[in-house]
């Protein structure tokens, strides 16, 4: 019954986010278009933002599902692209608000999550530090968020398709071939200026 109530909030608070902006709408404005009271709220949120953030990780997790590997990042990013754009009114509405810091760092943190499974499937095989592999999910990171952001910025005007194309384009094979640079086990050459 909770996923059912939660649901419904997200529901109506994706509803109201088409007629008002997010600073104003209340508690008390969900509560009436979802038919609960307030304190039923508060039992599942501590307040709107509480609601916005569950709301991202609800979206985020659908679209990742099984994308996290290399073969599958570009679909995974797409779908994250696509989540986006499916909730555009939401996210333009929350971005554009106070809590815009809230939708950035919701992308960072789903975009994180697809390429550290991408980074640890390319390790493999690697005797690789896991710092070494954080900070190139985080480089990553910076640079699929930094073009999603644009795109928000631009009201969400580009084709999301073509924009991972161009991606997979520029960066094919680059992380395996930074992870080749930072491993710990390297080959010794027979020559040093080889």
């Amino acid at each position: 019954m909770s996923q059912v109530t939660k649901r419904a909030l997200e529901a109506s608070l994706k509803h109201l986010l088409l007629q008002k902006p997010l600073n104003k709408i209340t508690i008390n404005d969900i509560a009436e278009d979802c038919g609960i009271n307030r304190m039923t709220f508060y039992y599942h949120f501590k307040d709107i933002y509480d609601l916005v953030e569950w709301c991202c990780e609800e979206d985020a997790s659908r679209a990742l599902a099984g994308k996290k590997t290399y073969e599958a990042w570009q679909q995974g990013l797409l779908q994250i692209f696509e989540a986006v754009q499916d909730n555009k009114p939401f996210i333009l509405n929350v971005y554009r608000s106070v809590s815009r810091e809230q939708v950035e760092n919701y992308l960072y943190r789903i975009t994180y999550d697809l390429l550290e499974g991408v980074v640890e499937e390319q390790a493999q095989g690697m005797s690789v530090r896991q710092e070494d592999k954080a900070f190139i999910a985080t480089l990553y990171k910076y640079m699929f968020v930094g073009l999603m952001l644009d795109w928000i910025k631009s009201d969400m005007k580009g084709d999301p398709a073509l924009i991972v194309e161009r991606l997979e384009q520029v960066i094919h094979g680059s992380v395996s071939a930074a992870l080749g640079r930072l491993r710990t086990d390297k080959p010794l050459l027979s020559n040093p200026t080889e």
